[in-house]
């Protein structure tokens, strides 16, 4: 049930728990203040230590999250272990773990780094509802309150709670009595702009902070006759601090909450008791250093020591009312059903084939977890929750998955550059368009364009063959540009600009998250003109045709900056004049690299090699060499030749700290040695012509992809800078 603040309640359920009603009954207030509210813990652990029985909870924000988790059970120890364990940049994203990701998805991850999503909808564009769509909090909160998943009545929990939002349609406080526990603290903690509104009971429902941030009236009416109100909001700034558009900003926002805020309070009573813990101007959004208003608010509740001993229990009442407030899941329970429900065009059997998780397991909350994270995975969806439902005498758990509201299309967008600093840049600006779940099956649509100096289009319709969506097939048309450098004795002759169109024919199998086999035939047409060099040398045109077959796996934990995981890609051409082409050759391409860690140092090897067969002549299929990690002593795509191979070792190191703030962004500093080279034919491979580079560099981790600003060094002497931005270098 859910229902505006003020209005009476049934409060008899709270005194017909079998206690001695002959002590006044406490009713616990805990406001909303974003990180600085984690000091209702000290709070907590300070009225545990001196006995204070709480027979009622009223919270907002995270006021809501420790009242709630408080309300089930949950000590203030076993508060104060979470938030101190808690990966809190981790749980206030919605980046799903690369392992959980679909490999076309992490292939859009990995081409189009920047972390942001524009929705198409007929000629509209559509934006999110919010930078964070509560994904993985939302899984979180699911966790922590599994015990009391079978509570549809907040009365019923251990300690009665209330929980408080804001209906952003109706500009009203909203007080949450029962339901789904889950959601109610999620609403209520829903900053707009932030976090995605949330969908409850038919209402869109948003911080409770904006209308009732110290839910006080909300308490009066649980009746209880002693209320321990906790008001952690950040204060007003000093005129000396107003310097900025953003602090005039938030000042206004708090004065806005802070005149409810000072009403509520105007309503307590003698008897009542007010905790301010002196948090300074602390960040609301410092969740990165949470633990440090721990203290500061027990000292808070220590200060009213002496008027808070008069509520204590002796040892021997303390006892029981601490065992009336236990409250966990049978860990035995099995599992009577799995299913999943969704609003989207695919089949129930494609997504229950991503599961791992059947009808006769224990419930396990982390698995649970996981199997949503595998949907998510799809990102077909804002989000993927799971809930546990109590059925013909069985418990089984039920997935739902709610498709993006800014839909059915997507935009990612991607930017590369590197530059020398000597007149050699490589400037691209991709966008990829993706129409998902055309289907049953789960088709995709997807269409590539790239300008600047590699221009390119791409279209493929990618259809799977089965729910599993393990064999697929996939009709491409591709159109592109690039330079290439043609050399003679290592002396370079000229510079092509080489254009090429090919439609191709795939078949192919996906594997697992990991990987894709793909094999396929191609017919195509392009030609070369020089751009640099003598004026003298042919232009040529020349006909493709052949088959194909790729291999791909991709298991790295980060794209950008990886700590573990193997990338592999080997490429098999045969091009044939039966099928279309100018000449009969075969090319074999393979790259490889694997990355381990420890602690905050991470070493990579990388290995890659390029040969033709039977050909040494055609240029436009040359392989190019230089550039970033690729010889970084020489320009990008500076030689390039039929046969080329490469080996490196990256060092890198994290010196950035990114569990100061929880949006900070980290930096690296690290180096490479590069060996290898490319040849003209295959008998001049040899070890005693490999060129020797390296380079030192440093790295950011940015939204818009990874950063590096290095110096590349040859054996020769020669040395290159580099800017480098976008796509990670392969």
């Amino acid at each position: 049930m859910v229902f505006a603040a003020g209005l009476p309640t049934d409060a008899s359920a709270q005194s017909d728990d079998g206690e001695d009603q002959s002590r006044p009954r406490i009713g616990l207030v805990l406001g909303g203040g974003g990180a600085r509210g984690a000091a209702h813990i000290g709070v907590l652990k300070e009225l545990e230590r001196l006995r204070i029985p709480i027979d009622a909870i009223a919270g907002t924000s995270m006021g809501a999250i420790v009242g709630g988790l408080y309300a089930t059970g949950v000590n203030a120890g076993e508060l104060e272990q979470l938030v101190s364990s808690l990966d809190w940049s981790s749980a206030l994203s919605d980046k799903a773990a690369r392992e959980h990701l679909s490999f076309r998805r992490k292939q859009d991850e990995r081409e189009f780094p920047i972390n942001f999503e524009l929705g198409i909808r007929g000629t509209e564009l559509l934006l999110p509802k919010g930078v964070i769509q509560g994904q993985k909090l939302d899984l979180l909160l699911r966790e922590l309150t599994l015990h009391a998943s079978h509570i549809t009545d907040f009365d019923d929990l251990p300690i009665p709670f209330r929980a408080i939002a804001s209906d952003i349609v109706a500009g009203e406080a909203v007080v949450m009595d029962s339901g789904d526990l889950t959601m109610a603290i999620r609403a209520s903690m829903s900053v707009p702009g932030v976090f995605a509104p949330a969908y409850v009971d038919g209402r869109l429902l948003v911080d409770g902070g904006l209308i009732g941030n110290l839910p006080i009236d909300v308490m009066k009416e649980m009746g209880v006759d002693i209320i321990i109100a906790v008001d952690v909001e950040f204060p007003l700034y000093k005129s000396e601090e107003l310097e900025s558009v953003l602090t005039i900003s938030e000042q206004m926002l708090t004065i806005l909450i802070r005149k409810e805020t000072l009403r509520q309070i105007d309503t307590l009573a003698a008897s009542d008791i007010l905790i301010r813990p002196e948090l300074g101007i602390y960040a609301s959004a410092n969740f990165g250093d949470i633990t440090e208003t721990i203290q500061p608010g027990q000292q808070a509740a220590l200060a009213e020591a002496d008027r808070l001993k008069e509520l204590s229990l002796s040892e021997s009442d303390w006892e029981p009312y601490l065992a009336q407030r236990t409250l966990r899941l049978n860990d035995n329970t099995e599992l009577a059903f799995v299913r999943v429900v969704h609003d989207g065009k695919l089949a129930p059997e494609v997504l229950e084939s991503r599961l791992n998780v059947s009808a006769g397991d224990p419930i396990n909350a982390g698995i649970l977890a996981r199997n949503a994270e595998r949907l998510y995975g799809l990102q077909l969806y804002e989000q993927v929750d799971y809930r546990l439902i109590e059925e013909d005498g069985g418990t089984g758990v039920e997935y739902r998955a709610t498709a993006k509201s800014w839909g059915p299309n997507f935009l990612q967008f991607g930017i590369s550059l590197e530059d020398d600093f000597e007149g050699s840049t490589g400037f691209n600006l991709a966008a990829r368009m993706t129409r998902a779940g055309l289907n049953k099956l789960g088709a995709e649509w997807r269409t590539d364009l790239q300008l600047g100096t590699d221009p390119a289009l791409l279209t493929e319709f990618y259809q799977p063959l089965s729910f599993d969506s393990r064999l697929f097939v996939a009709p491409r048309i591709e159109l592109r540009q690039s330079n290439l450098n043609v050399f003679a004795m290592n002396d370079t002759l000229a510079r092509y600009r080489v254009s090429e169109g090919e439609l191709s024919l795939d078949f192919g199998r996906e594997l697992g998250t990991i990987g894709e086999f793909r094999l396929g035939a191609y017919r195509g047409f392009g030609d070369a003109r020089v751009k640099v060099g003598d004026p003298i040398l042919p232009n040529f045109d020349f006909e493709t045709g052949g088959a194909f077959a790729r291999l791909r796996f991709d298991t790295v934990d980060n794209s950008r900056f990886p700590r573990e995981g193997l990338l592999a890609d080997i490429r098999w051409n045969l091009s044939r004049p039966g099928l279309g082409a100018d000449h009969t050759f075969d090319t074999i391409e393979g790259e490889f690299s694997n990355t381990w860690s420890l602690g905050k140092s991470s070493l990579q090897l990388g290995l890659s090699y390029a040969t033709t067969l039977s050909a040494d002549n055609t240029v436009q299929d040359f392989f190019p060499m230089g550039g970033f990690l690729r010889l970084s002593g020489l320009e990008r795509g500076e030689i390039a030749g039929p046969h080329a191979a490469l080996a490196r070792l990256v060092y890198y190191r994290q010196v950035g700290d990114t569990t100061g703030e929880i949006f900070e962004t980290p930096i690296y500093l690290g180096f490479s040695a590069e060996a290898g080279n490319v040849w003209q034919t295959r008998s001049e491979i040899a070890f005693d012509t490999m060129k020797i580079n390296g380079s030192l560099f440093a790295g950011l981790d940015s939204y818009f992809g990874p950063v590096y600003l290095a110096a590349g060094f040859a054996e020769n002497g020669e040395t290159n800078f580099y800017l480098f931005i976008g796509a990670p270098p392969r």
